[in-house]
């Protein structure tokens, strides 16, 4: 676990072509959620805010070292028991919102009706294959993807195509958390495991749009990005956010997250990166997490007062 980062006040300055900070309306459109109190020329006070999130690679559909992917009954009653298990700083800390990849639609509609979620907002974007179709998870649940579920209602969500290989096309997943100021997004970014990106050429490329789609006001993203925290392909986004795992300054580390066959950690590939100058810390298990080939990333995000321009009407 990594220190929190410290909490830095800052003036965000925003284009004219508007920094959207209200889930899914700007000042421009009516019965956007009050802001606070208002400042000179359309700036507003966005209060300060804690978000507790955790990030994971459920590895829900039938395949090679997915445990419970052709047991998709059994995955849905795992994820809630993961995410009432999650440790920061050796204490449990209860999730405000969770990022899956890689799950099956009809593993995230079982989620929404279990006693944990039923209350949730919950969104879910397929991977496309080579037609253009969403692709089907082979243990019959319907298409592949990624899923974001917030205790806070979810607006203002968008679909981001990735830059991808024809084989399987990924997808970025964004919302607008309202209550909370904030945009939540995930991805999943294409894999060596799965050859569909052997060098990397495409993780570069997908790293940039991500990092578009979340753009840069308050935001916490995560993710399974198929690299090493040290690879160029994440540059754009260690230097536009902070990771919760990273060393002190610019130094580029964490724990290990995804597993071998003997759920021995061999390199971390999962991330939960969030707006700079908040505070950020985090945890991953110590132990194996026998119902995926990953462990997850909890964390807690901090996010100080701070002013945001929002485009006038």
């Amino acid at each position: 676990m990594r220190a929190p980062r410290a909490l830095i006040p800052l003036l965000a300055v925003c284009g004219a072509a508007a920094v959207v900070v209200t889930a899914g309306a700007g000042a421009a459109i009516e019965g956007a959620p009050n802001l606070g109190p208002a400042l000179a020329d359309g700036a507003r006070e966005v209060p300060a805010a804690t978000i507790t999130a955790m990030t994971w690679n459920v590895c829900g559909d039938s395949a090679s070292g997915c445990p419970l992917g052709s047991r998709p009954a059994d995955l849905v009653r795992e994820i809630p028991r993961q995410v009432a298990d999650v440790r920061v700083g050796g204490r449990k800390v209860d999730m405000d919102a969770v990022f899956l990849q890689d799950i099956c639609s009809g593993e995230v509609a079982a989620l929404r009706k279990t006693s944990r979620f039923k209350a949730w907002s919950w969104e879910f974007a397929a991977y496309r294959g080579s037609d253009g179709a969403p692709r089907k998870c082979a243990n019959g649940q319907g298409s592949f993807g990624v899923a974001i579920g917030s205790r806070e209602r979810l607006t203002d969500v968008r679909t981001t195509e990735l830059p991808s290989p024809s084989t399987v096309r990924r997808v970025a997943l964004c919302g607008q958390a309202a209550a909370w100021h904030t945009k939540l997004c995930t991805a999943r970014l294409s894999s060596t495991g799965w050859n569909d990106d052997p060098n990397g050429a495409w993780r570069r490329k997908q790293a940039q749009k991500v990092a578009e789609a979340a753009g840069t006001g308050r935001v916490v993203f995560g993710g399974d990005l198929g690299e090493q925290p040290e690879s160029r392909n994440l540059d754009v986004l260690y230097r536009d956010y902070a990771e919760c795992d990273q060393g002190p300054g610019t130094a580029r580390t964490g724990a290990k997250t995804r597993q071998d066959a003997a759920g021995t950690p061999v390199e971390k590939t999962d991330y939960l990166f969030a707006y700079a100058p908040a505070g950020i810390s985090c945890g991953v298990p110590e132990t194996p997490v026998r119902s995926s080939d990953h462990r997850p990333v909890g964390a807690v995000v901090r996010f100080p007062d701070h002013e945001a321009t929002i485009e006038a009407r």
